[in-house]
């Protein structure tokens, strides 16, 4: 048992603020309980949060792990001129060099990253396509090791070529016989009706969804109609993409009014990565007519969902329908897709303790503008996962952070060599 003291709690979905002491039980399906009576404290481990704040931790709906040893890497063989050369001369290059080391220490890096940050879930998209077997399972280890929940995927996909997109498919089918997870696949335009058919079939027989970048540039949508006679959407909803409710729709940028209403009336959830889209210039995220499943994701970028949370906000001002209630709903949206669709590991019991002294008053009348101009990720102090102390003023708890980074930049080097050639 954990006890967090003298704290103000504030409840994520109503945004009421209550000083408090709050008894942590640790497991899965653990609960908090507001002002516990003296019998429930013997043996509990406190942590005093006197002038804190105390509210559920963060989830991010898009992560891609296999790209945290990119950082600093030198550039492409070739200038990328558009979307589909920025994938083939770094992302699709990269994830070729990958085998188990550096999966498992990009997973590791990405795990303490969101921890720092206070980001207790993430939903990954993998890709290693010269090392898919047990490629999830190695994600799987890392994050367990750091304590951060995951519903992971592998990222299916015929870009290099039958055999692989099959060896996916089976390391999908593998992982999912015993870890809750979806069925990954890249993009419309490098998965064909075959495979697209065999994603859908493993899903239901599953019981799972889909996980899939749509429509993130253009091309995508012109491959579609030129390849299939249709858009992506259109593709999607007639091999039954949109059927289940734990399907993820990622980017969703360049769709036409028609796609939008199918994606409003399926069960499907949108993924938006503002800072992602901006930086491959691929377009601006508009939420008009795809209803209200709405989450944000980073898309590798980073681990920090509050600057995630402010960049939707501040470029939607230009281009979507956002204020700052839409901003926190999308921001806090992760939790709702993982609680309908009964995920583990995002209980309530998965809380940060914010170190934030603000200059002026902070209420649950203005949570929301603190929220979007005060509170950052260099406030969070303590971050427990599943009833866990898994970050402790500002260290991580779990593993030796120092050790796993000395070792990561020694795997980014040899990762950078292998690209090199």
């Amino acid at each position: 048992m954990l006890l967090l003291k003298n704290g103000t709690f504030i409840n994520r979905e109503t945004l009421e603020f209550k000083q408090c002491d709050i008894l942590v039980e640790e497991g899965i399906n653990g609960r908090i309980v507001l002002n516990p009576g003296r019998d429930s404290l013997p043996g509990a481990i406190a942590i005093d949060c006197t002038g804190q704040y105390i509210t559920k931790s963060f989830a991010c709906g898009h992560h891609h792990v296999y790209s945290a040893l990119a950082r600093g890497m030198g550039a492409p063989k070739k200038n990328p001129e558009n979307f589909n050369e920025i994938l083939q001369y770094i992302w699709w290059t990269l994830d070729k060099a990958l085998d188990s080391e550096t999966i498992y220490y990009s997973a590791l890096v990405t795990a303490m990253a969101c921890a720092k940050n206070g980001v207790t879930f993430v939903i990954d998209h993998h890709a290693s396509p010269f090392a898919v077997e047990g490629s999830l399972s190695i994600i799987a280890k890392a994050f367990d090791e750091v304590g951060v929940g995951h519903l992971l995927c592998y990222e299916i996909s015929d870009r290099d070529g039958k055999e692989i997109a099959m060896k996916g498919l089976e390391e999908t089918a593998g992982y999912l016989y015993d870890h809750q997870g979806l069925v990954g696949l890249h993009a419309s335009f490098t998965v064909n009706d075959e495979t697209l058919r065999q994603a859908v079939q493993l899903a239901k027989h599953a019981e799972s969804g889909l996980h899939i970048h749509v429509a993130e540039a253009l091309s995508d949508q012109e491959h579609c109609v030129l390849t299939y006679g249709k858009r992506v959407i259109e593709r999607f909803a007639d091999a039954g993409v949109l059927d289940f409710a734990k399907t993820i729709l990622v980017h969703c940028l360049h769709l036409s009014e028609s796609e939008r209403k199918l994606i409003a009336g399926s069960p499907a959830w949108v993924v938006q990565n503002m800072e992602s889209n901006l930086n491959n210039r691929v377009g601006f995220f508009n939420s008009a007519g795809l209803g209200s499943r709405i989450m944000l994701g980073t898309d590798g970028m980073h681990s920090d969902m509050l600057q995630s949370a402010k960049s939707a906000f501040f470029a939607g001002h230009n281009f979507d329908n956002i204020d700052y209630p839409e901003t926190y709903r999308r921001f806090r949206n992760v939790h709702n897709y993982l609680s309908e669709n009964n995920f583990r590991g995002d209980g309530e019991n998965n809380l940060v303790v914010l170190d934030y002294d603000p200059p002026t008053p902070f209420t649950s009348n203005n949570f929301l503008g603190h929220f979007l101009f005060g509170i950052e990720s260099r406030h969070v102090r303590h971050v427990i996962s599943q009833g866990k102390v898994i970050v402790q003023d500002k260290k991580i708890q779990t593993v030796d952070e120092p050790k796993i980074l000395e070792e990561s930049r020694k795997q980014a080097e040899r990762l950078w060599m292998k690209i090199r050639g």
